[in-house]
Protein backbone atom coordinates (compact mmCIF):
# COMPACT_ATOMS: atom_id res chain seq x y z
CA UNK A 1 0.00 0.00 0.00
CA UNK A 2 0.68 3.47 -0.63
CA UNK A 3 0.90 6.61 1.14
CA UNK A 4 -0.94 9.93 -0.55
CA UNK A 5 -0.36 13.53 -1.23
CA UNK A 6 -2.13 16.44 -2.68
CA UNK A 7 0.52 18.34 -4.35
CA UNK A 8 -1.16 20.60 -6.63
CA UNK A 9 -4.55 22.72 -6.82
CA UNK A 10 -5.63 25.08 -9.27
CA UNK A 11 -8.59 27.16 -10.01
CA UNK A 12 -10.00 29.14 -12.52
CA UNK A 13 -11.98 31.92 -12.14
CA UNK A 14 -14.44 33.51 -14.63
CA UNK A 15 -13.87 37.14 -15.46
CA UNK A 16 -17.27 38.20 -15.25
CA UNK A 17 -18.80 39.15 -12.16
CA UNK A 18 -22.75 40.14 -10.86
CA UNK A 19 -22.86 41.48 -8.10
CA UNK A 20 -25.87 41.03 -5.89
CA UNK A 21 -27.59 44.83 -6.98
CA UNK A 22 -26.81 44.01 -10.44
CA UNK A 23 -29.09 41.08 -10.29
CA UNK A 24 -31.47 41.97 -7.95
CA UNK A 25 -32.18 44.61 -10.44
CA UNK A 26 -32.50 42.35 -13.81
CA UNK A 27 -34.42 39.89 -11.52
CA UNK A 28 -37.49 43.02 -10.49
CA UNK A 29 -37.20 44.32 -13.42
CA UNK A 30 -38.40 40.80 -14.75
CA UNK A 31 -41.00 40.19 -12.26
CA UNK A 32 -42.50 43.38 -12.96
CA UNK A 33 -42.57 42.44 -16.61
CA UNK A 34 -44.10 39.01 -15.92
CA UNK A 35 -46.71 40.67 -13.55
CA UNK A 36 -47.65 43.10 -16.05
CA UNK A 37 -48.69 40.22 -18.71
CA UNK A 38 -50.47 38.32 -15.72
CA UNK A 39 -52.46 41.37 -14.41
CA UNK A 40 -55.99 39.99 -15.00
CA UNK A 41 -54.98 36.40 -13.77
CA UNK A 42 -53.09 38.37 -10.12
CA UNK A 43 -56.30 40.50 -10.20
CA UNK A 44 -58.73 37.46 -10.41
CA UNK A 45 -56.68 36.18 -7.49
CA UNK A 46 -55.57 32.64 -9.86
CA UNK A 47 -51.94 33.73 -9.71
CA UNK A 48 -49.94 35.14 -7.44
CA UNK A 49 -47.72 38.16 -7.99
CA UNK A 50 -44.13 37.91 -8.21
CA UNK A 51 -42.59 39.76 -5.29
CA UNK A 52 -39.20 41.40 -5.69
CA UNK A 53 -35.78 40.59 -4.12
CA UNK A 54 -33.10 42.60 -2.49
CA UNK A 55 -29.17 42.46 -2.17
CA UNK A 56 -30.61 42.48 2.04
CA UNK A 57 -32.81 38.99 1.25
CA UNK A 58 -29.77 37.64 -0.46
CA UNK A 59 -26.97 37.80 2.21
CA UNK A 60 -29.67 37.34 5.29
CA UNK A 61 -30.34 34.27 3.46
CA UNK A 62 -26.56 33.21 2.02
CA UNK A 63 -24.07 34.83 3.03
CA UNK A 64 -23.65 35.57 -0.87
CA UNK A 65 -22.22 39.36 -2.35
CA UNK A 66 -21.54 38.24 -5.84
CA UNK A 67 -20.61 35.49 -8.18
CA UNK A 68 -18.60 34.50 -11.65
CA UNK A 69 -20.17 34.01 -14.42
CA UNK A 70 -19.24 32.94 -17.86
CA UNK A 71 -22.03 34.65 -19.30
CA UNK A 72 -23.17 37.62 -17.57
CA UNK A 73 -25.54 39.35 -20.50
CA UNK A 74 -27.46 36.60 -20.73
CA UNK A 75 -28.24 36.17 -17.05
CA UNK A 76 -28.90 39.83 -16.20
CA UNK A 77 -31.38 40.03 -19.56
CA UNK A 78 -34.84 40.49 -17.81
CA UNK A 79 -36.36 38.98 -20.64
CA UNK A 80 -34.22 36.34 -20.56
CA UNK A 81 -32.32 35.47 -17.53
CA UNK A 82 -30.17 32.51 -18.75
CA UNK A 83 -26.79 32.09 -19.63
CA UNK A 84 -25.82 32.58 -23.59
CA UNK A 85 -23.30 30.02 -24.32
CA UNK A 86 -23.07 29.41 -28.30
CA UNK A 87 -23.41 26.03 -29.62
CA UNK A 88 -19.65 25.28 -30.43
CA UNK A 89 -18.82 22.91 -32.91
CA UNK A 90 -17.39 19.05 -32.51
CA UNK A 91 -13.93 20.14 -33.29
CA UNK A 92 -13.81 22.52 -30.81
CA UNK A 93 -13.35 22.01 -26.97
CA UNK A 94 -16.34 22.75 -24.86
CA UNK A 95 -16.56 24.49 -22.20
CA UNK A 96 -16.18 22.34 -19.30
CA UNK A 97 -13.14 20.97 -21.15
CA UNK A 98 -11.91 24.60 -21.44
CA UNK A 99 -12.26 25.46 -18.01
CA UNK A 100 -11.22 22.44 -16.65
CA UNK A 101 -7.66 22.89 -18.48
CA UNK A 102 -7.06 25.91 -17.38
CA UNK A 103 -7.63 24.91 -13.54
CA UNK A 104 -5.69 21.15 -14.21
CA UNK A 105 -2.86 23.48 -15.97
CA UNK A 106 -2.26 25.31 -12.36
CA UNK A 107 -2.52 22.52 -10.90
CA UNK A 108 0.37 20.71 -12.56
CA UNK A 109 2.18 23.84 -12.54
CA UNK A 110 2.32 24.22 -8.69
CA UNK A 111 3.50 20.76 -8.43
CA UNK A 112 5.89 20.81 -11.31
CA UNK A 113 4.96 18.02 -12.47
CA UNK A 114 4.18 17.13 -16.88
CA UNK A 115 0.67 16.39 -17.60
CA UNK A 116 2.41 13.06 -19.89
CA UNK A 117 3.23 11.81 -16.31
CA UNK A 118 -0.29 11.83 -15.34
CA UNK A 119 -2.09 7.60 -14.95
CA UNK A 120 -5.71 9.25 -14.51
CA UNK A 121 -8.00 12.43 -14.87
CA UNK A 122 -11.44 12.17 -13.15
CA UNK A 123 -14.21 14.76 -13.79
CA UNK A 124 -16.30 15.27 -11.27
CA UNK A 125 -19.19 17.46 -11.48
CA UNK A 126 -22.41 18.31 -10.80
CA UNK A 127 -23.64 19.40 -13.88
CA UNK A 128 -22.49 17.48 -16.85
CA UNK A 129 -22.31 19.35 -20.39
CA UNK A 130 -23.15 15.80 -22.02
CA UNK A 131 -24.06 12.13 -21.61
CA UNK A 132 -20.90 10.93 -24.08
CA UNK A 133 -17.94 10.75 -24.99
CA UNK A 134 -17.03 11.45 -21.32
CA UNK A 135 -15.89 15.10 -20.61
CA UNK A 136 -12.64 13.48 -18.52
CA UNK A 137 -10.92 11.74 -21.93
CA UNK A 138 -11.43 15.67 -23.47
CA UNK A 139 -9.56 17.16 -21.13
CA UNK A 140 -7.07 14.10 -21.02
CA UNK A 141 -6.20 14.62 -24.50
CA UNK A 142 -6.55 18.08 -24.72
CA UNK A 143 -3.77 18.15 -21.66
CA UNK A 144 -2.16 15.39 -23.79
CA UNK A 145 -2.17 13.57 -20.04
CA UNK A 146 -1.62 9.55 -19.65
CA UNK A 147 -3.51 6.72 -18.20
CA UNK A 148 -7.09 6.75 -18.74
CA UNK A 149 -10.01 8.91 -17.37
CA UNK A 150 -13.99 8.76 -17.13
CA UNK A 151 -16.64 11.07 -15.88
CA UNK A 152 -18.24 10.89 -12.11
CA UNK A 153 -21.02 12.76 -10.37
CA UNK A 154 -21.98 12.86 -6.88
CA UNK A 155 -23.66 16.35 -7.15
CA UNK A 156 -21.84 18.35 -4.68
CA UNK A 157 -20.16 15.75 -2.91
CA UNK A 158 -18.29 14.86 -6.76
CA UNK A 159 -15.07 16.47 -5.85
CA UNK A 160 -14.50 14.54 -2.42
CA UNK A 161 -15.67 11.59 -4.07
CA UNK A 162 -13.48 11.72 -6.65
CA UNK A 163 -10.05 12.64 -4.45
CA UNK A 164 -11.39 9.40 -2.65
CA UNK A 165 -11.73 7.11 -5.37
CA UNK A 166 -8.17 8.88 -6.84
CA UNK A 167 -6.37 8.20 -3.36
CA UNK A 168 -7.67 4.87 -3.32
CA UNK A 169 -6.23 3.70 -6.75
CA UNK A 170 -2.92 5.29 -5.54
CA UNK A 171 -3.11 3.50 -2.50
CA UNK A 172 -3.39 0.14 -4.09
CA UNK A 173 -0.53 0.81 -6.48
CA UNK A 174 -3.17 1.11 -9.86
CA UNK A 175 -1.93 4.49 -10.86
CA UNK A 176 0.93 6.86 -8.98
CA UNK A 177 -0.69 10.53 -10.10
CA UNK A 178 -4.34 11.88 -10.65
CA UNK A 179 -6.06 14.58 -11.48
CA UNK A 180 -9.64 15.15 -10.29
CA UNK A 181 -10.81 18.11 -11.67
CA UNK A 182 -14.32 19.84 -10.92
CA UNK A 183 -15.57 22.49 -13.45
CA UNK A 184 -18.81 23.31 -12.74
CA UNK A 185 -21.19 25.38 -15.26
CA UNK A 186 -23.47 25.92 -12.70
CA UNK A 187 -25.37 29.24 -14.19
CA UNK A 188 -26.99 27.30 -17.11
CA UNK A 189 -28.80 25.06 -14.57
CA UNK A 190 -29.98 27.40 -12.86
CA UNK A 191 -33.21 29.21 -13.11
CA UNK A 192 -32.41 32.90 -12.25
CA UNK A 193 -36.19 33.99 -12.35
CA UNK A 194 -36.92 31.83 -9.08
CA UNK A 195 -36.59 34.57 -6.09
CA UNK A 196 -35.80 31.88 -3.90
CA UNK A 197 -32.77 30.61 -5.66
CA UNK A 198 -31.67 33.12 -7.93
CA UNK A 199 -29.04 34.06 -6.19
CA UNK A 200 -27.26 30.77 -5.55
CA UNK A 201 -24.78 29.35 -7.93
CA UNK A 202 -21.67 30.78 -9.91
CA UNK A 203 -19.53 29.29 -12.23
CA UNK A 204 -15.72 27.95 -11.67
CA UNK A 205 -13.54 25.12 -12.01
CA UNK A 206 -10.51 23.83 -9.96
CA UNK A 207 -8.33 20.58 -10.08
CA UNK A 208 -6.25 18.87 -7.75
CA UNK A 209 -3.25 16.62 -8.18
CA UNK A 210 -2.66 13.97 -6.21
CA UNK A 211 0.55 11.48 -5.93
CA UNK A 212 2.18 8.67 -4.28
CA UNK A 213 3.47 10.39 -1.16
CA UNK A 214 7.17 9.14 -1.24
CA UNK A 215 10.29 11.02 -1.00
CA UNK A 216 8.43 14.56 -1.95
CA UNK A 217 10.72 17.27 -1.66
CA UNK A 218 7.70 20.00 -2.64
CA UNK A 219 4.90 21.74 -0.23
CA UNK A 220 2.46 18.99 -0.32
CA UNK A 221 -0.33 17.56 1.77
CA UNK A 222 -0.40 14.00 3.56
CA UNK A 223 -3.96 12.61 2.74
CA UNK A 224 -4.37 11.01 6.10
CA UNK A 225 -7.84 9.44 5.47
CA UNK A 226 -10.63 9.72 3.46
CA UNK A 227 -14.52 9.08 3.83
CA UNK A 228 -17.74 8.95 1.33
CA UNK A 229 -21.35 8.02 2.50
CA UNK A 230 -25.02 8.42 0.49
CA UNK A 231 -28.40 8.77 1.77
CA UNK A 232 -30.91 8.52 -1.14
CA UNK A 233 -33.36 11.58 -1.25
CA UNK A 234 -35.10 13.92 -3.84
CA UNK A 235 -34.99 17.24 -2.18
CA UNK A 236 -32.27 18.66 -4.30
CA UNK A 237 -32.36 17.84 -7.58
CA UNK A 238 -32.26 18.52 -11.65
CA UNK A 239 -34.37 16.25 -13.32
CA UNK A 240 -32.47 17.58 -17.08
CA UNK A 241 -28.77 16.67 -16.12
CA UNK A 242 -27.09 18.03 -18.80
CA UNK A 243 -26.01 21.47 -20.29
CA UNK A 244 -28.41 23.63 -22.12
CA UNK A 245 -27.21 26.16 -24.50
CA UNK A 246 -30.36 27.41 -25.56
CA UNK A 247 -33.38 28.54 -24.27
CA UNK A 248 -36.41 28.27 -26.60
CA UNK A 249 -39.16 26.64 -24.42
CA UNK A 250 -38.53 29.20 -21.48
CA UNK A 251 -42.24 27.98 -20.14
CA UNK A 252 -40.92 24.84 -20.04
CA UNK A 253 -37.90 25.36 -17.69
CA UNK A 254 -38.57 25.14 -13.98
CA UNK A 255 -39.22 21.60 -13.42
CA UNK A 256 -35.96 20.58 -15.06
CA UNK A 257 -33.51 23.05 -13.92
CA UNK A 258 -32.17 23.07 -10.27
CA UNK A 259 -35.05 22.82 -7.44
CA UNK A 260 -34.82 22.22 -3.59
CA UNK A 261 -36.87 21.84 -0.59
CA UNK A 262 -34.57 24.69 1.72
CA UNK A 263 -36.38 23.68 4.94
CA UNK A 264 -35.94 19.66 4.48
CA UNK A 265 -32.77 19.88 3.24
CA UNK A 266 -31.42 22.47 6.29
CA UNK A 267 -33.12 19.85 8.65
CA UNK A 268 -32.00 16.81 7.32
CA UNK A 269 -28.30 17.48 5.84
CA UNK A 270 -26.94 19.39 8.85
CA UNK A 271 -27.15 16.87 11.10
CA UNK A 272 -25.87 14.18 8.61
CA UNK A 273 -22.77 16.69 7.89
CA UNK A 274 -21.82 16.81 11.51
CA UNK A 275 -22.29 12.97 12.31
CA UNK A 276 -20.12 12.03 9.12
CA UNK A 277 -17.48 14.27 10.34
CA UNK A 278 -17.34 13.86 13.56
CA UNK A 279 -17.65 9.54 12.98
CA UNK A 280 -14.48 10.46 10.50
CA UNK A 281 -12.46 11.92 13.27
CA UNK A 282 -13.47 9.25 15.76
CA UNK A 283 -12.38 6.74 13.32
CA UNK A 284 -8.86 8.09 13.05
CA UNK A 285 -8.50 9.26 16.16
CA UNK A 286 -8.42 13.02 15.48
CA UNK A 287 -9.96 15.03 18.20
CA UNK A 288 -11.27 18.83 17.58
CA UNK A 289 -8.55 20.43 18.96
CA UNK A 290 -6.50 18.50 16.27
CA UNK A 291 -7.99 20.03 13.78
CA UNK A 292 -6.63 23.35 12.41
CA UNK A 293 -8.90 24.49 9.71
CA UNK A 294 -12.06 23.41 8.14
CA UNK A 295 -12.50 23.57 4.06
CA UNK A 296 -16.45 23.05 3.92
CA UNK A 297 -18.76 23.17 0.80
CA UNK A 298 -19.54 26.38 0.17
CA UNK A 299 -23.06 26.49 0.02
CA UNK A 300 -25.01 28.87 2.68
CA UNK A 301 -22.76 30.50 5.23
CA UNK A 302 -25.59 29.57 7.84
CA UNK A 303 -25.17 26.13 7.22
CA UNK A 304 -21.30 25.84 7.85
CA UNK A 305 -21.54 28.16 11.05
CA UNK A 306 -23.72 25.75 12.03
CA UNK A 307 -21.42 22.41 11.26
CA UNK A 308 -18.03 24.24 12.02
CA UNK A 309 -19.67 25.09 15.85
CA UNK A 310 -20.74 21.46 15.95
CA UNK A 311 -17.33 19.95 14.77
CA UNK A 312 -15.23 22.38 16.88
CA UNK A 313 -17.25 22.53 19.83
CA UNK A 314 -17.51 26.46 19.75
CA UNK A 315 -17.62 28.87 17.03
CA UNK A 316 -14.38 28.78 15.12
CA UNK A 317 -12.36 31.45 15.26
CA UNK A 318 -11.43 33.32 12.00
CA UNK A 319 -9.22 31.66 9.36
CA UNK A 320 -10.26 28.08 11.01
CA UNK A 321 -13.39 27.62 8.83
CA UNK A 322 -12.48 29.77 5.64
CA UNK A 323 -15.58 30.99 3.88
CA UNK A 324 -15.41 31.52 -0.41
CA UNK A 325 -19.03 31.64 -0.34
CA UNK A 326 -19.16 35.72 -0.36
CA UNK A 327 -16.82 36.10 -3.95
CA UNK A 328 -18.04 32.72 -5.75
CA UNK A 329 -21.00 32.13 -4.13
CA UNK A 330 -22.31 28.31 -4.64
CA UNK A 331 -19.78 26.68 -6.86
CA UNK A 332 -21.59 23.08 -5.88
CA UNK A 333 -18.13 20.27 -6.05
CA UNK A 334 -15.62 23.19 -6.67
CA UNK A 335 -16.73 25.36 -3.18
CA UNK A 336 -14.69 23.43 -0.71
CA UNK A 337 -11.59 23.29 -2.83
CA UNK A 338 -11.20 26.45 -3.65
CA UNK A 339 -11.33 27.41 0.10
CA UNK A 340 -8.21 24.64 0.45
CA UNK A 341 -6.59 25.95 -2.40
CA UNK A 342 -7.18 29.62 -1.57
CA UNK A 343 -6.52 29.09 2.20
CA UNK A 344 -3.90 26.59 2.67
CA UNK A 345 -0.92 28.04 2.22
CA UNK A 346 0.01 29.19 5.75
CA UNK A 347 -0.47 26.06 7.35
CA UNK A 348 2.98 24.67 8.94
CA UNK A 349 3.97 21.02 9.52
CA UNK A 350 1.74 18.78 11.64
CA UNK A 351 -1.32 20.86 11.00
CA UNK A 352 -4.23 19.02 10.03
CA UNK A 353 -7.71 19.94 8.45
CA UNK A 354 -10.63 18.66 6.89
CA UNK A 355 -12.00 19.28 3.53
CA UNK A 356 -15.97 18.05 3.33
CA UNK A 357 -18.41 18.96 0.69
CA UNK A 358 -22.08 17.23 0.68
CA UNK A 359 -25.41 17.93 -0.75
CA UNK A 360 -28.00 16.18 -3.21
CA UNK A 361 -28.21 12.70 -3.01
CA UNK A 362 -27.58 13.12 -0.04
CA UNK A 363 -24.04 13.10 -0.42
CA UNK A 364 -20.94 13.80 1.67
CA UNK A 365 -17.28 13.15 1.66
CA UNK A 366 -14.72 14.19 3.99
CA UNK A 367 -10.89 14.20 3.93
CA UNK A 368 -8.58 14.34 6.39
CA UNK A 369 -4.83 16.01 5.27
CA UNK A 370 -2.14 17.13 6.94
CA UNK A 371 0.61 19.60 6.18
CA UNK A 372 4.00 17.48 5.64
Amino acid sequence: MHNVAITGTGVFTPSEVITNDELVAAFNSYADLWNAENAAAIDAGTVQAKTHSSSEFIVAASGIERRYVLDKEGVLDPARMFPRLATRSDDQPGYMAEIGVDAAQKALSAAGVDAADVDLVICAASNMERAYPAIAVEIQQLLSAGGFAFDMNVACSSATFGIQTAADMIRSGSIRRALVINPEICSAHLEWRDRDCHFIFGDVATATLLERDEDLDKPHFKVLSTRCATQFSNNIRNNNGYLRRTQDHMEDRRDMQFMQNGRKVFKEVLPLVSQHIADHMEHENIAATDLHRLWLHQANKTMNDYIGKKVLGRTPEPGEQPNILQDYANTSSAGSIIAFSKHSNDMKPGDKGLICSFGAGYSVGSVIVERA
